[in-house]
Formats: structure tokens, C-alpha cells, sequence
């Protein structure tokens, strides 16, 4: 195996040492992690993907990251909740939906269901016994193969919309 000569600054040298502790004791494992990830968003970028770090799960979640183009963002509201659906274009040709969905609140006493029929149903209605479930907000991530798969996980406004710029290149070069 080759060797490689890398110089390190005195400042630097704290940084190349704890790079080597999380590696498992191996310089050489931390720096080709590094690079083999630098290569990869690089590549990504002059082909148009960007880094996409998305929450998943209720409430902070968990972050997740992956490398895509957006293709479109639809949002909708109901009297409970919205919700914010992401579509994304994956480096592997694949589709990728984040949909956040906000905290919601639900009336449940006496009386809920005029409360999904609008303001002016609640108008003389100011009573204090009034009973809400709250759920929180939670984030959802799902990957889909083909478009046939996504048109499963999206609303029918946003499949369509996605359908008709699928084809559309992540960079267009013009020769002007």
C-alpha cells in the first residue's frame, strides 16, 4: 500500500488527533471517511443535488441527510393541523417525500364536530367546559422507487404536479 505524507500544523494537531480517536485509532480510516464524503456532496453539487438534512420523528426527531433537487413543496390545512409535504429527487433516481405535519388540536367535548364547520359556528359558544386532545408535531420520511410508488404517499394536486416536471433536467445548460 502507498504512503502518503501529510503535514499538520501544531494548531491543527488536536484535530487530526481526536479525528484518529473516533476512527478506531486510525488516521488513515478518518481521513478517507472525510474525503469519501467530500467527493460525494461535491459531485452531487456541480450535478445540481444539493445536501438535504431533514427532522423525522415527533417532536426535534432525529435529523437524517441525503443528496437531491427539490422538485416541488405543496402545503394544506385542516382545522387541526397543516401539513407541508417535500417531494425530492434523489441522486439514485429515486423519490423522496418529507412531509411535516404541525401539532394538532382536536375539540372532543360537547358539541366538537360544529367546530370543524367554522368560525361562525362557534360564535355564542364561549362556554369554559370545552375538552381538546393535542397531538405533537412529528416529521415522516419515505423513499419510493418508481412514480408509480410515489403516487401512494402524495396528495393527487401534488402527484400530478410532480409527474409533469419529473422529466425536467436537475441543470439545464444554456449555450447563450
Amino acid at each position: 500500500m502507498p504512503n502518503k505524507t501529510i503535514y499538520v500544523s501544531d494548531d491543527d494537531l488536536p484535530l487530526y488527533q481526536r479525528a484518529q480517536e473516533l476512527a478506531g485509532g486510525t488516521l488513515s480510516a478518518a481521513i478517507t471517511s472525510a474525503l469519501r464524503r467530500f467527493v460525494e456532496i461535491e459531485e452531487g453539487r456541480k450535478q445540481g443535488y444539493d445536501e438535504i438534512i431533514v427532522r423525522v420523528g415527533q417532536g426535534l426527531g432525529r435529523k437524517q441527510r441525503f443528496s437531491g433537487v427539490l422538485l416541488a413543496q405543496w402545503e394544506r390545512s385542516t382545522n387541526e393541523r397543516t401539513e407541508t409535504f417535500h417531494v425530492y429527487r434523489s441522486r439514485g433516481k429515486k423519490f423522496v417525500v418529507h412531509v411535516e405535519r404541525s401539532e394538532a388540536h382536536t375539540n372532543v367535548g360537547p358539541g366538537a364536530e360544529k367546530w370543524n364547520t367554522g368560525w361562525r359556528a362557534w360564535v355564542g359558544d364561549w362556554s369554559a367546559n370545552q375538552t381538546w386532545t393535542w397531538t405533537p408535531a412529528e416529521s415522516t420520511l419515505h423513499v419510493a422507487e418508481s412514480l408509480d410508488e410515489l403516487r401512494d404517499l402524495l396528495p393527487t394536486e401534488l402527484y400530478d404536479l410532480v409527474a409533469d416536471i419529473v422529466d425536467q433536467p436537475a441543470i439545464e445548460d444554456l449555450d447563450l
